[in-house]
Formats: C-alpha cells, structure tokens, sequence
C-alpha cells in the first residue's frame, strides 16, 4: 500500500477547534503557515498520527488535534527519528511522541490504552505545500530520535547555550517541547542539574532577571562579557540584577534541522 495523506488539520487560534484542509504548507524553522503551534525553535511544529491507531480506537481524524493522518506507514517505521518526505519535497524529522494528556481523556477508556498511538511529534525541515491524497516517502533512522523525557531535553538544549548568550525559562519551554505549566519545573530542574557540566549560569528567568539557583551568576556572565545591569526593587528592599534580553538572546532556528 502506498503512504498517502488522508487527512490535514491546523488550529489558527488558542481555543479554536482544529479546521480540516485539503492542503497545509509547510515552512522551515517555522512549522505549518497560520497554525498557532508555529515556532522556530519548537521540536513539536507538527503531530502526526497513523489512521490505522485512531481506527483502532474508534477515534475520529482530528479528535487528538492532529495535523496530519497518514495511512499506510508501518509503525516499525513510524518512530521518532525517521524522515517523512513528501511529493512537493517538503520534508517532516519526527521528533518524539505526543505524550497522552487528559485533554483527551474523554476518547478512550485509559490513557495508557492510547501511549504510544497518540501520534509523533515533528518538526519542518524542508517547505512545501502538501495536500490530501498525495504520497510520502519515510525514512527510519535518519536522526537521532530526541528523548521522550523532557529534564533530558533540558539538558540537551541547554549545554548548547554559546558564551555570551542567555536564554529565559520561556525560550526553553518552547525548545523542549513541553506545555507552560512547566514553567514551575524548570526551578527543580536547575537544582538538580550540575553547574560544573551544564552552563547555568546562562539561563535566566522569563523577564531577564538573574536567577537563584546559580552562584555567581553575575561575575559569570560577565566574565563572557555580558552586562548585567541593576534596578532597586523598593517593595522587597533590594536591587535585582538582570539582562536586556534584546542584546544577548540566544535564537538558533536550526537547532533540530540536523
């Protein structure tokens, strides 16, 4: 049987039920035109599910908020790592699964009836436009299948901070894929990772504001030559030391294209 696309969703708007199309286009470092999980930097720009899964568990297309049904794709090919490319030359690297949420909890007796047929996760690598009906092509094993454990994507995207460049807890959220109440993670992640392996001391929190987590953050990054500027905080009766995020942000829009 031929891989082919049966059906193509996006969401345009937060809170919006996902829209069926007959054809997507797909952009690299960017993800799928109009869709509001569109972001550089993001390993999950696109979720792909296989229609004999959702078939299986008598799940409608677009009920898990796919953007993409394929038909045809073993599942022994269909694993994060491999390479889909389609007619037009757009290409799709899978990331790592779609973990189950209670957001679809309601279209299955368990969630775990439904792990690991939740869809994978994407990002674009190469533009195109792709369409309903069209054929793909896959290949397994083209990249490194990134973890499914996000402390562990923490860390792979942190130790790639440059000196002289600062990311916020914002930027990360978005580079390991997770959703925003892990923004109260990233304190314990910091706190159990060593600032001896992993460069701390780059990280700061969503405003630009130095953290407390890492000792001598501030001679650290200027020692890189970053200038950490002062402002008094008169309800705590202190100053805070931070960084004009403009002039030191690291943005790598390459950062899974490889």
């Amino acid at each position: 049987m031929a891989l082919s696309i049966m059906h193509l969703f996006s969401k345009v708007k937060p809170g919006s039920a996902m829209v069926e199309l007959n054809t997507l286009n797909l952009k690299v470092s960017h993800g799928i035109e109009g869709d509001i999980n569109a972001n550089p930097i993001s390993p999950r720009q696109v979720l792909i599910v296989r229609y004999e899964d959702i078939s299986d568990l008598s799940i409608q297309p677009g009920e898990l908020r796919e953007n993409i049904v394929v038909q045809g794709l073993e599942v022994d090919r269909f694993i994060p790592g491999s390479l889909l490319t389609f007619e037009s030359g757009a290409a799709i690297r899978l990331t790592f699964h779609c973990e189950p949420c209670k957001r679809i909890a309601h279209l299955v007796e368990s969630l775990k009836s439904i792990q690991e047929k939740r869809g994978i996760l994407g990002v674009v690598i190469k533009s195109g436009q792709i369409q309903v009906g069209s054929n793909f092509q896959v290949e397994a094993h083209k990249f490194p299948a990134l973890s499914e454990n996000p402390y562990k994507r923490f860390l792979n995207f942190i130790i790639k901070i440059p000196s002289g460049k600062v990311v916020t807890y914002k930027q990360i959220i978005k580079a390991i894929g997770v959703d925003n109440s892990y923004l109260r993670a990233i304190p314990i992640y910091l706190k159990k990772t060593s600032a001896a392996d992993y460069p701390l001391h780059r990280i700061l929190d969503s405003k630009g504001y130095l953290i407390t987590y890492v000792s001598q953050q501030k001679n650290k990054l200027e020692i890189e030559g970053v200038q950490v500027s002062s402002e008094a905080d008169l309800l705590k009766n202190l100053n805070r030391n931070f960084v004009k995020i403009k002039d030191y942000l690291w943005e790598d829009n390459t950062l899974h294209l490889e």
